[in-house]
């Protein structure tokens, strides 16, 4: 079984890093065989008191900014699988297991499919579309698992990008050619669609998607972000 590096980029996350450190000891199918890396990008809220209590747990301090922290996450790392986990997703039991057993498949890269802990009609239609192995379903609530091989053969992810790193990386493992959906569930909160209004965020969702395409700038995307989401 190969060895799982989960890397876990943390903010001002004190309420919720707890529950998930427990919640991955719990559904790991072998815990020897994972390795939990959070780096933190600066917390002010005692986020990094909480985390270094386990000694089970590696903390790692890095730069603001997700892809900042998930790169030097990944150059840490020890397992030859890492996978990218946002502290609010909770994988599946025995996740660990299920993306060896991908891998060993000759999948190199890919993701579960989710659910929301929030039941509203726009959420269920998103999560149910995160069946469908297209580049448009993908987000990074949805986890991100890669050998690590394949990610330093892409260089990581692109750390202009302050937002939409997740995005960004998956496109340019779609066009390697190297990505599936596993048909088991990350459930992940629904919090940022709770704060913001769900029709209000996914509009704004939309546009940055749009801008994207459309080969607007990172820090065109970042502004129009800060502007509109809390």
């Amino acid at each position: 079984m190969n060895k799982i590096s989960i890397i876990i980029p943390i903010f001002n996350e004190l309420s919720r890093i707890s529950t998930l450190l427990s919640h991955l000891e719990n559904n790991a199918f072998q815990n020897q065989k994972i390795e939990i890396i959070v780096v933190d990008g600066g917390s002010t809220d005692g986020s990094q008191d909480s985390v270094s209590t386990n000694s089970k747990i590696k903390l790692i301090q890095a730069a603001k900014g997700r892809a900042k922290q998930m790169n030097v996450g990944a150059k840490a790392a020890t397992g030859n699988i890492l996978y990218f986990l946002h502290c609010d997703s909770f994988p599946p039991q025995d996740f660990d297991r299920i993306i060896n057993d991908v891998v060993q498949k000759g999948n190199q890269a890919g993701c579960f499919r989710i659910k929301f802990d929030y039941e509203h009609p726009v959420l269920m239609v998103s999560q149910w579309f995160t069946r469908f192995n297209h580049i448009s379903c993908r987000g990074g609530d949805q986890s991100l698992f890669v050998t690590k091989r394949l990610f330093e053969e892409i260089k990581g992810f692109d750390e202009q990008f302050m937002i939409y790193e997740d995005n960004e990386i998956i496109s340019r493992l779609y066009a390697k050619k190297q990505f599936i959906v596993i048909p088991d569930y990350v459930i992940t909160s629904a919090r940022r669609y709770q704060q913001n209004g769900v029709w209000r965020l996914q509009y704004h969702f939309s546009i940055i998607h749009l801008k994207r395409k459309l080969g607007h700038s990172a820090e065109s995307m970042l502004q129009y972000y800060k502007k509109n989401i809390l």
